[in-house]
């Protein structure tokens, strides 16, 4: 991929993997139930963390949750938590694995109810992302009465560290709203 002579968000710097990520997937819709699981389970696990440090295990973790399969994830016995719990290639908070579990039969239960966990996430915003004009990075918030909204409603359904700061992450990732600068060349592109 040519990273050279493109204006983009100042956030990657010069990391190729972060280039990689913002270039080719943060900020695009998506609408498949598998890779919104996927993004909800890094967001997870990156509470209290960079992305950036999400990002350089995100194949471990592929590894580890079965490519985020989120009805085999529901399944895990306490053993195969342990086993995850003692894999240093991700992150090996007892909470967060345990709430990857319980984010999966959430997850599952979201989708009986709207028939997929897409409708019901982006129901929020009437299925159309939004499309901010930011200046700068400075300007984006860390969380938004919208992603208060959706937090809130995430955590009566059972999912964990789900906070808004999380929810918000999870936006941008997915698309939901369009947080690139308004001179980088994603921005238009999304």
């Amino acid at each position: 991929m040519d990273t050279t002579n493109k204006k983009r968000c100042n956030w990657p710097k010069d990391d190729a993997l972060y280039i990689e990520y913002h270039d080719t997937e943060w900020g695009v819709p998506v609408y498949n139930d598998a890779k919104i699981f996927e993004f909800l389970l890094l967001e997870t696990f990156q509470a209290g963390l960079s992305w950036i440090t999400i990002l350089r295990k995100r194949e471990n973790f592929r590894i580890a949750f079965n490519n985020f399969d989120y009805k085999k994830i529901s399944n895990y016995s306490d053993d195969k938590l342990e086993e995850l719990r003692l894999d240093e290639g991700i992150i090996r908070n007892k909470l967060k694995i345990k709430a990857a579990k319980t984010n999966a039969i959430a997850f599952i239960e979201v989708q009986k109810e709207f028939g997929t966990f897409s409708k019901y996430i982006w129901g929020f915003l009437n299925g159309n992302p939004i499309q901010n004009n930011f200046i700068s990075c400075s300007e984006m918030p860390a969380n938004t009465p919208l992603s208060d909204k959706i937090s809130s409603d995430l955590k009566t359904r059972g999912f964990k560290f789900v906070g808004s700061t999380i929810v918000y992450a999870h936006m941008q990732a997915m698309g939901m709203v369009n947080d690139h600068t308004i001179d980088c060349f994603r921005y238009q592109e999304v």
